[in-house]
Formats: structure tokens, C-alpha cells, sequence
């Protein structure tokens, strides 16, 4: 959601009963035009939020000039403070898989731990080696984000384009998709680097706008049918 249309972004999603109150609202929308001052961003998302058995976090994502790479994610327990998360590494991505469980803490500082134990050798001779496993909670949700993200963030075909520079940008002449358009999947992209666009051969490369056809399409996730049908609904 766009810091800039949040109030009447939320109204659209108060149906399915998780919402902010009036409180929180308030404070984003103070909140969130500081951030987007302080830290030099295009714009600034409200990304969404994480529920905790003490608190929650409310997690915001600022873009840069580039949509697609020049991104940065932040959180808050208060709607206020915001603190600069950082970016998700493999051996961040390892560790919190094997040691975090469980429904998240609401503490940043909270300690994960998993104890693994290897037994080497045979017999008398053999050894019990314990390899332990720590990861914050911080880490965790460096990680569950940059997951959601990878594996759900889906735009609608045109909604971005590549300009001539490689730079991904909102396409403001984009006026959304027409009611036959929104009911096809071939209509809708995966938000993140393209993986199964570089595995298409020179032809069916040529049947595609370079501008726009920049992500996965999502009828091309495997296995078939994992993704709805959207006529079924719509």
C-alpha cells in the first residue's frame, strides 16, 4: 500500500477483518512521510503486518529510482521508530530454517536456538559433536519477508515497465486491466527476478513486449494449478 493512499488503501482490505485502528493509522501516516524524507526514498510502502505474542511488526519498504532492486525494508512496534533492516543472505536464510519455530516472539532481540547432534566415528571410538544453531528474531524477519516477497508479490502486466537505462519504474500511463484481462493469469507477474523468462527459447522470447514482459508469469508456475483460477472468482 502507498504511504500516500494508505487510508483508503486499508479500507479495501477491512472486509477480511485484519485492519489497523485509527491509532496506528494516524501514527503511519505521520510516521512514514519522515522516513520517506530521512532516508531519500521515491516512495514508501506499508508493507504490511506481523502478528506477536508480545507485539507486533509493522513493516514498511521504501523504493528507490529502481522498483525492482533499489529496495530497502524497515519495522516498528509503535507505528513511530523505525529501524533499517538488512538485506537477506543465504547463511541468514540457512540459519533462521533451522532454527527459528514457532509463531514470532514480538522481541527483535529474542534467541532462536537449534542444537544438532552429529555422532562421528564407530563403536568406543566414537564422538558426539553438538553444533548449535542461533538466529534473533530480527534475522527472522529479515528472512519471512524477503520469502513472502520472492513467492507472492504479484503485479499485473503492465503495471512496470523497463526504461531504456534497465531501470524498472511504475508505468503511469498503466489504467489498469480491463474485466476479460483481470480473469487470464498470463495477466499477472511475479514481483521479483525472473527466473523462467531466461528459460524461454529465441521464439517465444520474440512474442514478447521487452518494455513490459520483464517477470515470471504466473501460469508458468510449477505445478500447474497452484495458483487459482481467477474467473472462478472474480
Amino acid at each position: 500500500m502507498d504511504s500516500n493512499s494508505l487510508y483508503y488503501a486499508l479500507e479495501l482490505v477491512a472486509g477480511s477483518g485484519q485492519t489497523l485502528n485509527m491509532e496506528e493509522r494516524s501514527a503511519l501516516q505521520t510516521s512514514l512521510v519522515i522516513v520517506q524524507k530521512n532516508y531519500q526514498f521515491h516512495r514508501v510502502l506499508f508493507w504490511g503486518k506481523i502478528l506477536g505474542l508480545k507485539k507486533d511488526y509493522f513493516v514498511a519498504q521504501g523504493r528507490g529510482e529502481d522498483e525492482l532492486t533499489d529496495v530497502k525494508n524497515l519495522y516498528s512496534l509503535n507505528c513511530m521508530n523505525w529501524f533499517l533492516l538488512p538485506p537477506a543472505s543465504d547463511s541468514m536464510i540457512n540459519d533462521v530454517f533451522k532454527a527459528a519455530k514457532g509463531r514470532f516472539v514480538g522481541d527483535p532481540s529474542h534467541v532462536y536456538e537449534h542444537i544438532e547432534v552429529r555422532r562421528r566415528g564407530e563403536g568406543e571410538d566414537a564422538e558426539v559433536e553438538e553444533i548449535v544453531t542461533k538466529v534473533n528474531e530480527e534475522s527472522r524477519l529479515v528472512v519471512t519477508i524477503h520469502q513472502i516477497d520472492q513467492e507472492v508479490s504479484v503485479v499485473p502486466r503492465g503495471a512496470f515497465v523497463k526504461n531504456p537505462h534497465g531501470l524498472v519504474q511504475i508505468n503511469r500511463s498503466f489504467g489498469g486491466l480491463s474485466y476479460s484481462e483481470a480473469a487470464k493469469l498470463d495477466n499477472y507477474f511475479h514481483f521479483s527476478q525472473p527466473k523462467n523468462l531466461k528459460k524461454k527459447s529465441i521464439l517465444e522470447m520474440g512474442e514478447l513486449n521487452p518494455a513490459i514482459d520483464i517477470f515470471d508469469v504466473l501460469s508458468d508456475d510449477i505445478p500447474k494449478g497452484s495458483i487459482c483460477k481467477l474467473d472462478t472468482w472474480l
